[in-house]
Order: structure tokens, then C-alpha cells, then sequence
């Protein structure tokens, strides 16, 4: 596995040098690279389907706990055959769609890490690898939905979706290293029995609330849900696969994932499902006044995603077997019509579902292919579509005593999603022919072949649901439960509650449908409170985060070097001193320690050179003082055994007064920038650092100062450095990698000033 995901981050990296080269048919070159990936995992599905569980593990940094461990299992297989399959579709798509594109093999670049990023994330066995892949889906998803950068609201969907699942990531970060603290490991397979462990430790409530942070603002659970709809952006191959395969279900991933391991609580279960229930009813009610097909179909996916995480919550075997079921249909629906919005645009130049009919006779390979994915969206037999929402509705019936009110719930949410399948994948192609800003016309063949291969699967799915998901299904539970399920997927049903409630969902979302334009005509003007909105929230945030770092900026960055240095030692003196004084009770100073003449001095000598620089108006005074305090520093290095050091000072110093003398006549005239105030601030602010300086000497003189390194040091200069200079040997030998990065760190230093010195300013300028 991590064999595959190296080759997976090389071909990303590729991807741009093949491009150039194989631009006119680099959709059929690009399409081998998923279908090479999902290949790999087909062929270990007759072992996983078995019932074994594949793991590779290879250290990486031991001594944090964090390897390179991967798990190749049920619920993994699914979700890794899911993203390279929907993945395959997306890129040979994307080979016609991105064409007029002039950076599309950026594009693949940015999707090719997205898709390895994600496989890595379902394959991590390791929680802290896990989370490396999964800020690494962040990152390329911003890069995808910003990829129009020139665009402002691009820009801006795109920062959102960082900022919400980024800070997310920082919560599941947190989430993580508590659970380490409670389990003592980093892999998840070590948690599998550790359940009553976690649960029952002080800690457990903290971790949920962090874990599923985490999750929620990924997979955009209510209130995290507005910043998906705006990811719309993207352009249409990003959008096809954000929403069916990849992005939004690492959340419901990482719930699946853990739900054995620190779920079957009720803080865990009701959490879920109270989430999940509110952003599938909420999202539902939000596509109402929508006429972008892509804003649409987003919608849909918020209210699929909150069906999905309402399942984990029930979580009874019927509600898992409804969620697996589920999983896979809305993957290859969602998957293809996202693909045919993306037709439409390519081929009429809009999206505006009302400007759009009559396709279906220009475009009847696109239409067929809407018509059966939407099928299978609205849940009609014999889709796959039509297996997944009956069993979860037959899941929902099941709860006691909370059934009644969520199959309410999901029977109006779900004919929400009707209306939308009926906007989305019926009316474009019905009906009298519009006029749209390009000529009508079928899509090139990469245009065709993967939405209509998704399609096709989720008929053959549901017409053969034992050959295709029973097996996976007993492993994904295994996973999610630790039981096998004992349940059936069967087409048919017979005549039941549940299929009456089929009838009603449908029925209601064709009179949503029929009622839509005059109820949406009749709420024109109306909107909900700001102060309910969480996206408003999020503005504020925003705008308050931007204050405070403008005012912070203002403070601590505002260019004049000597405020940063006043803002460094006054914070650093700060702290110290704080530290300091709580220690001075345990201090014992040094008895019997003395002042002789010449140190004494010295110290008048300093004092009153440092007095004479700082209130001279003469440059030759000032220049005269400076020389003299720092020749008397290097004296005080004489006195206490280091004249290497004493030496340095001196040439430093000598060296100073010269080219201060060299080029006296050449400075401007000598003027007083600072005033009283200012001097005053300086001067308790040197006051401070010199009460801080004497305490750490006097704290450095009360402990014993011998050490074994001093010996060490004596001993191995001359046998291990081949010098006697013990300083020098310690620099260039013991040292050495730290010296060099000094070196290095001047030597960039140097080249920059050198950059700059050629720099010859533009006179027209």
C-alpha cells in the first residue's frame, strides 16, 4: 500500500510534464492512473471479501509512535475502491471538460494528491498518519476550489473551506494526542479492544467533542454545512468528486472508523444522530430556492451526508447495513449527475436550471444517463438507490421511541432530494427547447463514457445486490460493529410500511416540484435572520480574526527595528523575572564572594562610558564612549579565563571605532530622534533587563557549576578534533551541523544583500 501511494504522489507529480507533451488525448493517458490504483485494490478483494484483514507497517519516527502502518479491511477496501473507480470517471472527464483550461495540468497535479491523499487517509492504520493525509486533502482541496483564482468568490470559497475543516483538523489534532494519552498508541488497530478503556476514562467526553469536531466540519455537518455549497467554485470534475468519493466522506469515514473503538455511548451515539438528523432535514429545506445545478446537487449532498451520519448514530446492525448500502449509491449517482451538470454547462454555457429544456432530443446519450442516475437519487426500483433508502427507512422505523419523528424527518428530506432530481436530471432534457448562450450539442465521448459507466453500476447493483455488496458489507460491518451481520441485501421487499412510505417520499417531492416556482415566487424577499446563520458567524469570526492581527500587526510589526527588539527582551525579561522570583526562595548565594579593585573598576568604567553614549550630542563622543564600554567588556572576558573571546571583542570593537572614524565626515548631522518619553521607556526598560540579567547571575552562582562536559570537552579536543583550542574544536567539530547552519544562515544573508546592491531602480519609475 505505501508502495502504491508513492507511486500515486509521482504520477501527481508527473502529471504537468505529461500534459504538455500529450495535451489532445492526456484524458485517456490520465484515466490509467486511478484505473491502475483501483485494479490494485480489486485484486485483493476476494482475501478482504474472505474475511482477512491486510496490514503493512514500517517504522518511520518510533520514538513519537508514528509509522507508516496501513490496514487494508472491509470498510477501507470500500471507500479505496470508491475513490479510485469515481476518480477514473472524474479524470477522463476532466481530459474534455479542462481542455480550454490554461493550466489544466496543474489541475492534474492538484487532483492527482487529492485522490492519493485520500486513499492514504482510508488506508492509515497510524492516527497521527491519518492526520497527515487528511490536512493533505485540505490543502489540495483548497488549491481545487480556488484553481479559478482569478476570481474573487473563488478565492474566497476556497479560504473558507481551509479555514472551517483546517480548524477542524487542529480539533481532531487535539483529539488525537488526548486519546493517545488514554490508550497509549497511535494505531488504531491497537484500540479495537480498548473500548470500556476509553470510554470510562475522565478524558472520554473532551475526545468525542474533538473527534467529532473533526469530522463534522469535514464532511459539513450542520452548523459546519455553508461552507460546502460555495465550494461549487470548483470547477465541475473538482465538484463530481469532492461531493461523491472523496473531501466529504472523510468525516463519515473517520465516524465509521472509530465508532467501535469509542462509540456505544450515548454522549457518541446522540451527538451523531442529533447532527445528522438536523443537517439532513435543514439542507434539504435550504435547495429549495436554488437554480444552480451544481448549488442544487450540493444541497442534495448535504442532505445525503446528514442521512449517512444519522445511520452511525442509530447504529443498530439494520442502520449500518442501510449505511453501507447507502454509501455506494449516493457515491455513483451523486458521482454521475455531477458529471452531467458539467455536461450541460459544456455544452449550452449555463447552469441555470431555468434556462435549460429540451436537451434530450440534442443530447439522448447525456439524457439517458441523467434519467437512470436520477432514478437511483429518488429511490426507484430497480436502482441501487431503491435498496438504500428502503432499508433506511425500514433502520429509522426500527428506533424506539424517537422512529416516528425522524422517519417524518427523512420522508420530507427525501423528497427535498426528489425535487432536486427532478430539476437536475429530468427537466433540462423535457419539454420545449430554451435558448442558451451556445448551441446545444451531445459531449465527446470522455465526456460520456464515466458518467455513464457509474450510471450503469448503479442499475447492476441493484438488480444484483448479493454478487456486488453482500460480501463487502459483512467486512465493512465487522469494522464498524465487530459483528458480521447476519442480514440479506435483497431487490424486493414485497408490499410493506416501508414502501408506502417509498410512494409517499416520491409523490411529495413531484408536488414540491410542481409547487416550487410560485411558493419560491411568493417567499421572493424573504430571508432568514442573520443572527441565525451560521455562515454570518462565520463572517464575524473572520472579520475579528483580520482585526486582531491588523492590530496586532500595527504593535509588533511595524517596521522600526527597534521596537521589535524592545517587544523581544521586554517579553523575554518579563517571563524570566516571573520564573525567577518564584524560585528566589530556594536560591543560596554564593558566601565569601568578593570585589577587587580592578573589577570595580572596570564596572565604574562601564557605567559611566554607557552614561556618556547615551547622553552625548557629539558623534566623535559617542563613537569614543562605545569603543571604550566595549573594550572594557573584553577585559571582563580577560579576567574570567577567556581570551579567545577577549580577542574577538577587541578586534570587533577596534574594527567598529575605525569605520565610525573612516566615515565620521560622510553620516548625516548628528540629530536626537527620541524623546523624553521615549528615553524614559528605554531607560526602564534597560533597567528591567539588567535586573534580569543580574538575577540570572546570581541564580547561575548559587548551584555547583562543575560539569562532566567541561573534562569531556578538555579531554577529546586534541585526540577526536585535532586541535588544541578547545572553543575552536567545539565550533568546527562537536558543533560542526550547527556552525554550518550559521554559515549557511549568512552566507543567504550576504547573497541577498548582494541582490539587493544590483538592484538599479527603474527611473521611469
Amino acid at each position: 500500500m505505501l508502495s502504491l501511494l508513492a507511486i500515486g504522489f509521482l504520477a501527481s507529480a508527473l502529471a504537468p510534464v505529461l500534459y504538455r507533451r500529450f495535451r489532445e488525448n492526456f484524458g485517456w493517458i490520465a484515466v490509467i492512473f486511478p484505473l491502475f490504483m483501483f485494479a490494485g485494490f480489486l485484486w485483493n478483494y476476494p482475501r478482504v471479501a474472505s474475511g482477512e484483514v491486510i496490514r503493512e507497517s514500517m517504522l518511520w519516527v518510533p520514538s513519537l509512535g508514528v509509522n507508516l502502518s496501513f490496514l487494508l479491511d472491509g470498510l477501507s477496501l470500500t471507500f479505496a475502491m470508491i475513490i479510485t473507480l469515481v476518480g477514473a470517471a472524474v479524470f477522463l472527464f476532466a481530459g474534455a471538460y479542462m481542455k480550454g483550461y490554461a493550466d489544466a495540468g496543474r489541475f492534474y497535479l492538484y487532483i492527482g494528491v487529492f485522490m492519493t491523499s485520500m486513499l492514504g487517509l482510508v488506508l492509515s492504520d497510524n492516527m497521527l498518519l491519518m492526520f497527515v493525509f487528511w490536512e493533505l486533502t485540505g490543502i489540495s482541496s483548497f488549491l481545487l476550489i480556488g484553481f479559478n483564482h482569478q476570481k474573487a468568490q473563488s478565492r474566497r470559497s476556497a479560504l473558507q473551506a481551509l479555514l472551517v475543516t483546517g480548524g477542524g483538523g487542529l480539533a481532531l489534532l487535539a483529539g488525537i494526542l488526548l486519546l493517545y494519552q488514554v490508550t497509549g498508541s497511535f494505531e488504531i488497530s491497537s484500540f479495537y479492544d480498548m473500548n470500556a478503556v476509553v470510554t470510562a476514562h475522565p478524558l472520554y467526553p473532551l475526545i468525542v467533542i474533538l473527534l467529532l469536531c473533526g469530522a463534522f466540519t469535514k464532511s459539513a455537518q450542520f452548523p459546519f454545512h455553508f461552507w460546502l455549497p460555495n465550494a461549487m467554485e470548483a470547477p465541475t470534475p473538482v465538484s463530481a468528486y469532492l461531493h461523491s468519493a472523496t473531501m466529504v466522506k472523510a468525516g463519515i469515514y473517520l465516524i465509521a472508523r472509530m465508532n467501535h473503538e469509542i462509540g456505544g455511548t450515548a454522549i457518541w451515539q446522540d451527538t451523531v444522530l442529533v447532527t445528522g438528523a438536523a443537517t439532513m432535514l435543514l439542507s434539504g429545506l435550504l435547495a429549495f430556492r436554488q437554480t444552480d445545478l451544481k448549488k442544487l446537487l450540493a444541497y442534495s449532498t448535504l442532505s445525503v451526508l446528514g442521512t449517512l451520519v444519522m445511520l452511525l448514530g442509530i447504529g443498530s446492525q439494520l442502520a449500518i447495513k442501510a449505511f453501507f448500502i447507502y454509501l455506494i449509491a449516493h457515491s455513483l449517482y451523486k458521482g454521475t449527475l455531477f458529471l452531467v451538470a458539467g455536461t450541460l454547462d459544456h455544452a449550452t454555457g449555463t447552469r441555470d436550471v431555468t434556462k435549460l429544456g429540451g436537451l434530450g432530443r440534442l443530447m439522448p446519450v447525456t439524457a439517458a444517463t441523467a434519467a437512470l442516475a436520477s432514478l437511483s437519487m429518488m429511490g426507484v426500483i430497480p436502482l441501487v438507490g431503491f435498496i438504500g433508502k428502503e432499508t433506511v427507512y425500514k433502520a429509522i422505523l426500527e428506533l424506539e421511541p424517537w422512529g416516528m419523528i425522524l422517519i417524518s424527518a427523512a420522508v420530507l428530506s427525501n423528497a427535498f432530494v426528489v425535487m432536486v432530481t427532478l430539476l437536475v436530471g429530468f427537466r433540462p432534457f423535457w419539454g420545449k427547447l430554451l435558448p442558451t448562450p451556445k448551441n446545444p450539442h451531445e459531449s465527446p465521448l470522455k465526456m460520456l463514457i464515466g458518467p455513464g459507466v457509474l450510471a450503469a453500476l448503479g442499475l447492476l447493483f441493484g438488480l444484483f445486490p448479493d454478487v456486488f455488496i453482500s460480501s463487502m458489507l459483512d467486512q465493512s460491518a465487522a469494522s464498524i460493529l465487530s459483528e458480521t451481520l447476519s442480514l440479506k441485501i435483497v431487490l424486493w421487499h414485497g408490499f410493506n410500511l416501508v414502501l408506502l412510505l417509498s410512494f409517499v417520499t416520491l409523490f411529495l417531492g413531484g408536488a414540491l416540484y410542481l409547487v416550487r416556482s410560485r411558493v419560491s415566487a411568493r417567499m421572493e424577499g424573504l430571508s432568514l435572520p442573520g443572527w441565525i446563520k451560521p455562515s454570518v458567524w462565520y463572517e464575524a469570526g473572520l472579520q475579528g480574526m483580520l482585526s486582531v492581527a491588523r492590530r496586532q500587526t500595527a504593535l509588533v510589526q511595524n517596521g522600526y527595528l527597534r521596537n521589535y527588539i524592545i517587544v523581544i527582551i521586554a517579553t523575554a525579561s518579563l517571563f524570566a523575572i516571573y520564573t525567577l522570583s518564584r524560585a528566589a526562595e530556594g536560591l543560596v548565594l554564593v558566601s565569601g564572594s568578593s570585589i577587587t579593585f580592578y573589577e570595580a573598576a572596570l564596572a565604574f568604567i562601564i557605567v559611566v562610558s554607557t552614561l556618556l553614549l547615551v547622553t552625548s550630542e557629539s558623534r566623535l563622543k559617542s563613537v569614543v564612549s562605545l569603543g571604550v564600554l566595549g573594550f572594557s567588556i573584553g577585559i571582563i572576558f580577560v579576567i574570567y579565563g577567556a581570551p579567545d573571546v577577549a580577542l574577538t571583542t577587541f578586534a570587533i570593537e577596534t574594527l567598529n571605532v575605525v569605520l565610525f572614524v573612516l566615515v565620521l565626515y560622510r553620516l548625516p548631522r548628528f540629530v536626537k530622534l527620541s524623546s523624553t518619553s521615549n528615553r524614559v521607556r528605554d531607560a526602564m526598560i534597560a533597567l528591567g533587563v539588567g535586573g534580569f540579567m543580574t538575577m540570572m547571575v546570581l541564580v547561575a552562582t548559587s548551584f555547583d557549576l562543575s560539569s562532566e562536559l567541561k573534562d569531556f570537552f578538555a579531554s577529546a579536543s586534541l585526540p577526536d578534533g585535532k586541535g588544541r583550542n578547545v572553543v575552536n574544536v567545539i565550533l568546527v567539530d562537536f558543533r560542526a551541523i550547527d556552525t554550518l547552519g550559521e554559515i549557511t544562515v549568512l552566507a543567504v544573508a550576504a547573497m541577498g544583500v548582494a541582490a539587493l546592491m544590483k538592484l538599479k531602480p527603474d527611473r521611469r519609475s
